[in-house]
C-alpha cells in the first residue's frame, strides 16, 4: 500500500485459450437385419450422449503476471484497480498504481461495481449476507493527479483523497495485485451464497477517495467489508499484516462500535491466510501478531460496519514478490481471507 508511481506499467493479461469439444468418431456399421439396426441404433446413442465439457475449475480466465509468475490459467480476470490506506514507511494517504488510459468521463460512478450478472447463488451458508470487496488503489490514479490530491475530512485530520499505490521491481502494480485478489475472493464468496459488491473494478478514472470509500461499505449495509492492499516496504521484511481499527471518535468518525467485531474479523482473516499459505506474519509490523491497529486510516475512521485492511505481503521483497506474482499463491491466500470472513459471518 505505499504510495510510489512506478514508471513500469503493469503487464497486459492473456487471453486463454479456447477449449475445442473432442470429435468422436466411430466405425462404420453395416446393418444386417433387424439384430444389425439394433446394432447401429445403440453406438450412435452412444456417440451423442459423448463429448461433455470438461476442464471447469474454481478460478476463471488467465490474469496478467510477469513473465515467469506462475501458472496463469490459476486466475481469474484482471485489470487493475483502486483503495485506501497508508501502511509503515509510506507516505501518509489513502490508494495503488499501473498504466491505463484514462477514460473520458471526468466525473467518476458513485456506485459499487455489482457482482456479475447470474453469478451469485440463492442458496448456501453465506446466503443474505453483504460483503463489500475494497480492492487497494485505482490504475488511473496516476493520470488524475489534481483529483486524487484533493484533500477530503478523514474525522480526525483531512488527507489525500487517494494515492497510486506501490508496484514490484519488475513493475507489477499493486493496483493489478488488489484486484485480481478481489476477483478470486468475490467468486468464493458468492459461491457461498454471500451478495459480494467491490469499491471500483478498473470501471472509473480515479479513485473512489477514500471517504466515498467507507461510504459504500456503509450504505451497502455490509456485514464485512475487507480492503485489499500490498506493502511496500524495505526489502528483508517480510509477510503478511491486518491492520485493525482503533477507537476514534472525532468529526465524522466514531469507531465505538465497530472495533470490537473488526478485530474478530480481523484475526479469523489473519488465521485463514496463514492455514491457506504457509505464510508468516509480518517481520517488521505488528510484533508477530500479524495485526496493527491504526486511527489514522480514512477507511477505517469513517466505517460504520466492520471493516480491516490486509497486507498481503512486501511487494518491494523479492522472496514475498515471487509469491504476489503467482496466480496459484494468490488464489491460496483469496481462499484463506475467503475462510477467515465466512467464519466471521457464521459466528
Amino acid at each position: 500500500m505505499s504510495y510510489d508511481d512506478p514508471d513500469s506499467p503493469s503487464p497486459a493479461p492473456r487471453r486463454p485459450l479456447s477449449r475445442g469439444r473432442a470429435l468422436v468418431v466411430a466405425a462404420a456399421l453395416v446393418p444386417v437385419g433387424l439384430g444389425g439396426w439394433l446394432l447401429w441404433q445403440g453406438v450412435s446413442g452412444a456417440q451423442d450422449s459423448g463429448g461433455s465439457d470438461a476442464g471447469k475449475g474454481e478460478t476463471a480466465t488467465a490474469t496478467a503476471t510477469p513473465s515467469g509468475s506462475g501458472s496463469a490459467a490459476d486466475s481469474p480476470s484482471a485489470e487493475p484497480s483502486g483503495t485506501d490506506g497508508p501502511s509503515s514507511g509510506k507516505p501518509s494517504g489513502d490508494a495503488s498504481t499501473s498504466s491505463s488510459t484514462p477514460s473520458p468521463s471526468p466525473k467518476p460512478s458513485t456506485s459499487p461495481s455489482p457482482s456479475p450478472s447470474g453469478t451469485t447463488p440463492r442458496t448456501g451458508p453465506l446466503k443474505g449476507k453483504v460483503v463489500v470487496i475494497d480492492p487497494g488503489h485505482n490504475p488511473r490514479n496516476r493520470d488524475h493527479p489534481t483529483q486524487i490530491a484533493r484533500q477530503v475530512d478523514v474525522g480526525t485530520h483531512r488527507k489525500e483523497c487517494d494515492t497510486t499505490g506501490t508496484a514490484t521491481n519488475a513493475g507489477y502494480s499493486e493496483a493489478a495485485f488488489n484486484l485480481d485478489l478481489a476477483h478470486r475472493l468475490r467468486k468464493l464468496l458468492e459461491e457461498q451464497g454471500a451478495t459480494v459488491k467491490l469499491t471500483q473494478d478498473n470501471d472509473r478514472p480515479y479513485g473512489p477517495c477514500i471517504d466515498e470509500r467507507a461510504r459504500i461499505g456503509n450504505e451497502a449495509k455490509a456485514d464485512a467489508v475487507v480492503s485489499l492492499h500490498a506493502d511496500g516496504s524495505s526489502a528483508g521484511n517480510r509477510g503478511f499484516h491486518v491492520i485493525l481499527p482503533g477507537k476514534v471518535k472525532a468529526g465524522a468518525a466514531d469507531t465505538s462500535a465497530i472495533v470490537a467485531p473488526s478485530r474478530e474479523l480481523g484475526e479469523r482473516i489473519a488465521g485463514g491466510f496463514v492455514r491457506r499459505t504457509g505464510n508468516a506474519p509480518s517481520n517488521y509490523i505488528g510484533g508477530g501478531t500479524g495485526l496493527d491497529v491504526r486511527k489514522d486510516l480514512g477507511g477505517l475512521n469513517l466505517s460504520k460496519v466492520p471493516k480491516v485492511f490486509i497486507e498481503c505481503g512486501n511487494m518491494r521483497d523479492a522472496d514475498d514478490a515471487a509469491q504476489l506474482t503467482n496466480g496459484t499463491w494468490r488464489q491460496k491466500a483469496a481462499r484463506g481471507i475467503s475462510e477467515g470472513i465466512a467464519g466471521f459471518l457464521k459466528g
